[in-house]
């Protein structure tokens, strides 16, 4: 389902849709594009974060059992 809304761009802004946007229907659809893209890029960007902070919580016990394998491979 679709919505109608108006918004408010920069001249600059949108003589640039207008340039790199021939290759969609209409701006409408440029628009979207870009903020499903970037949308997707927020959406990675806060996976990442949160997976970091885990790694990060876990570290110590990465790092031993790391250690360990390591340890072990050197016996060998």
């Amino acid at each position: 389902m679709k919505t109608k809304t108006s918004i408010t761009l920069s001249t600059e802004v949108l003589e640039l849709i207008n340039r790199y946007g021939h290759d969609f229907r209409s701006r409408s659809e440029f628009l979207e594009h870009a903020a499903r893209l970037f949308l997707a890029s927020l959406a990675r960007a806060e996976t990442e974060r949160r997976d970091l902070e885990i790694i990060n919580q876990r570290a110590d016990d990465l790092n031993a059992e790391a250690e360990d394998v390591l340890a072990y491979q050197v016996r060998m």
